[in-house]
């Protein structure tokens, strides 16, 4: 039922439709990166402030309602997936319909104009998480697990085994953007969980923090600014290899 269900035409479009919002949430992303560079701010750089700035565009409402579409229909055949699949293979499919249904609750939330930030978000949940009976710890593992998502992603882009979710190999430019994007990304989701651990060993939730204040803690290193820029260009190369993905990806 559940491989029925995944081959329904309607669930491969919207999974298509889904990795082009994805696309397009990526490309504001990096435009927001970019902004953190010049110092001349935009918003939020996170995935929340990147719906923020569609929204606010003349098309936003529009938008956001396709995007919504697009990422609850992609969490449904990630769920298809991951119920069809045995053992281990379920775990990819089912952590990234996770990813999309909270994709979801964010345009949602934008929708109906109680959005937060990231930063906010992970202060929030990391305050709740230590509050319980070992609480540090499961923050500091939290922090492990993304950095490990982190160097996931970078492995991913080296080893170019992203082309395994391809119904067949796309031109080389594809290829290329594709790398450097999977590369950029897990450096910034490794800074994120780099973060939660720093909050786990100073036993403060305010450490914590999400994207955004990820990139502004990397500005601060040296050679900061041109970090930040590069994982702006990765964040680009990411969205339009999303939009390649809509129409290679093995669905």
């Amino acid at each position: 039922m559940a491989r029925r269900a995944g081959d329904n035409p309607v669930v491969e479009a919207g999974a298509r439709l889904g990795y082009a919002a994805s696309g397009l949430l990526h490309l504001v992303l990096a435009w927001l990166t970019l902004q953190l560079v010049v110092g001349s701010g935009g918003g939020s750089a996170d995935q929340s402030g990147a719906l923020a700035q569609l929204a606010g565009t003349a098309l936003g409402t529009a938008l956001l309602w396709a995007l919504l579409a697009g990422f609850v229909l992609l969490g449904v055949w990630q769920v298809t997936e991951a119920v069809a699949r045995r053992g281990s293979d379920r775990v990819r499919p089912a952590a990234k319909a996770v990813v999309y249904a909270a994709l979801a609750f964010s345009t949602v939330s934008v929708l109906r104009g109680a959005s937060s930030s990231s930063d906010q978000q992970a202060q929030s949940a990391t305050a709740r998480l230590m509050s319980q009976p070992a609480g540090v710890w499961l923050v500091g593992v939290t922090g492990a697990v993304i950095v490990g998502v982190g160097v996931f992603h970078v492995v991913k882009g080296a080893r170019a085994t992203f082309l395994r979710d391809l119904r067949e190999h796309p031109h080389r430019w594809v290829i290329r953007i594709a790398r450097v994007g999977y590369v950029t990304k897990g450096i910034a989701l490794g800074a994120v969980g780099v973060l939660f651990a720093v909050a786990a060993v100073n036993h403060d939730p305010d450490k914590a923090g999400g994207l955004d204040d990820a990139l502004h803690s990397l500005l601060g290193v040296p050679a900061g600014a041109v970090l930040v820029a590069a994982i702006a260009v990765g964040f680009a190369c990411y969205g339009l290899y999303s939009f390649a993905r809509a129409a290679y990806a093995r669905v």
